[in-house]
């Protein structure tokens, strides 16, 4: 008879690629989850982690058996919750949100969450960066743009409408530009996550996207710094106009090319539970939802 609670020290192990990580999260020592691992391994007469100085890989056996492990787990958690009311939901969900949509639409909101679940707790991280679903370990995750094919469960929630804009400073020095023709006698604030690549402002005409190399004074790899960048006169940003408008509507911004926006942001839910969601997972999942749905109205 194979124990829960090795089974599901071994996941999340396999998940985290860490035994002091898995520690972390399950709130055990190092110590323990370790010898949890090995009587699962005991128990089924196989090895399912290769363990290095350097790190922990799945085996062959072990890469067959995480997929059903994690669909016991998550299944088990989902017995446990089936006779509890709505309000009883227990336990950790983890969330990433990006920086700027955790400030203005979802940390307002996380009262109405808890009040309505007193007995769940949040673990937050707000980052910009494209963080790893699985090694780290997250319950949900909002991205904003493009999804790649990573064999995540995606949840399309809508896009964000998007707007060109520049500090009454830049524009006193610099003037607006009047078409795109015009952006070579301009600089916009470069966004990149790598601080790398060569900025360009993206828009569509005629139908098509379009691409057109602009120089810039400075690239920035966060939403807060991109921002600033562009309120200390730095140059032109592209960004949502959800974020935007309170700025453009103060006069601390001013909008620019308003006829060449770029292609609307995609807005989308992650996660890697697969269909067995956990109860407390999707409770989550719905009110972030409802959260980022309504920053989209």
């Amino acid at each position: 008879m194979l124990d829960l609670a090795d089974v599901r020290a071994f996941v999340k192990v396999a998940d985290l690629g860490s035994f002091t990580r898995a520690a972390e999260q399950l709130g055990a020592p190092k110590s323990r989850v370790s010898l949890q691992v090995k009587a699962l391994e005991a128990a089924l007469g196989s090895r399912l982690l290769q363990r290095t100085t350097r790190a922990v890989r799945l085996t062959p056996d072990g890469d067959q058996f995480l997929g059903r492990a994690r669909a016991l787990v998550d299944e088990a958690e989902e017995l446990a919750a089936m006779f509890q009311a709505t309000s009883a939901l227990r336990g950790r969900v983890r969330l990433d949100v990006p920086i700027a949509l955790a400030r203005e639409a979802v940390i307002p909101r996380l009262p109405e969450l808890l009040a309505l679940h007193p007995h769940l707790e949040v673990a937050l991280s707000t980052t910009d960066r494209r963080v790893d679903v699985v090694r780290e370990g997250f319950d949900l995750v909002l991205r904003v743009g493009a999804l790649a094919d990573s064999g995540l469960v995606a949840r399309r929630l809508g896009a964000f409408a998007m707007a060109n804009a520049a500090s009454p400073a830049y524009v006193r020095k610099y003037g607006l530009p009047r078409s795109p023709d015009d952006l070579g006698r301009h600089y916009v604030v470069h966004y990149s996550p790598n601080l790398t690549d060569e900025p360009s402002f993206e828009y569509r005409a005629g139908g098509r996207d379009h691409a057109r190399p602009v120089p810039s004074l400075v690239t920035v790899n966060g939403t807060d710094a991109y921002t600033g960048a562009c309120l200390a006169g730095l140059g032109i940003i592209q960004a949502p106009r959800y974020g935007l408008g309170p700025r453009l509507r103060r006069g601390e911004l001013v909008e620019v090319l308003p006829e060449f926006t770029c292609a609307p942001m995609p807005v989308s839910i992650v996660h890697a539970h697969g269909k067995s969601v956990p109860k407390r997972v999707r409770a989550v999942m719905a009110w972030l939802a409802q959260a980022v749905e309504a920053a989209l109205a």
